[in-house]
């Protein structure tokens, strides 16, 4: 039975998503810092790590909490303010990983490429429409709008929809568990790619790569396996 579908995720598998928000939250702090507030960026960034860890990368408020934990009163507005513009103002500057978009197109040319992505639906399609990838992939899944975090379950739901069984599927992505351990759990075949930060961090994958190019043969190698 050959392979028909692809499955990808998107943070640290199209584009160097850790890499971004670190990038992202140290201009925050800086422009907090030019705002006035009279704190170093390192114990900033530090406590700002700490929220974001305790309430999760999709809370709205990190930069309300943050004064707050500061004692800040006056002008809290100005400093959150200012946080969040330098922010989103750092989303202009997203890119996905060199490779990726004529390694899509390659792919696509024989088999059907879909996103299988965990989080806030919104911000998911804005990072695909900001990378400029969202017209390659036949459908879009998001943990949030299938109503279930990555788990077995989700792909199962997926492979429902597809109308697929799991050996035509590969997933590929990046995170041990979620992306590959729970996809292996229903049969699909899974490719690791070894970025952000956990590629130091053993995986169960069927393959693994170093660079995203690599794909169209791996995925014919294991193509031949099944």
């Amino acid at each position: 039975m050959a392979i028909k579908h692809i499955l990808f995720d998107i943070d640290d598998t199209l584009f160097p998503t850790s890499e971004f928000a670190e990038y992202a939250r140290k201009n925050a702090i800086k422009a907090m810092i030019m705002m006035g507030l009279d704190e170093s960026s390192n114990k900033l960034y530090s406590m700002l790590e700490k929220i974001i860890k305790e309430k999760g990368s999709n809370y709205e408020n990190h930069f309300d909490i943050l004064c707050n934990k500061l004692g800040i009163k006056e002008n809290k507005s100005k400093y959150v303010a200012a946080a969040v513009l330098a922010y989103h103002n750092t989303k202009h500057s997203i890119s996905p990983f060199p490779s990726v978009p004529r390694t899509l197109l390659s792919l696509k040319e024989n088999y059907k490429i879909h996103i299988a992505s965990e989080g806030n639906a919104v911000k998911q399609w804005d990072k695909l429409i900001r990378l400029g990838l969202s017209l390659f992939f036949e459908n879009v899944f998001i943990s949030e709008e299938l109503k279930i975090k990555k788990s077995p379950k989700f792909f199962t739901i997926i492979l429902k929809k597809l109308k697929a069984k799991p050996q035509e599927c590969i997933m590929v992505g990046d995170k041990p568990d979620s992306d590959i351990l729970y996809a292996k759990k229903v049969g699909i075949k899974t490719i690791r790619i070894n970025s952000g930060r956990y590629k130091n961090i053993k995986s169960d994958a069927d393959l693994e790569l170093n660079h995203f190019f690599e794909l169209p043969n791996a995925v014919k190698k294991l193509n031949s396996m099944i």
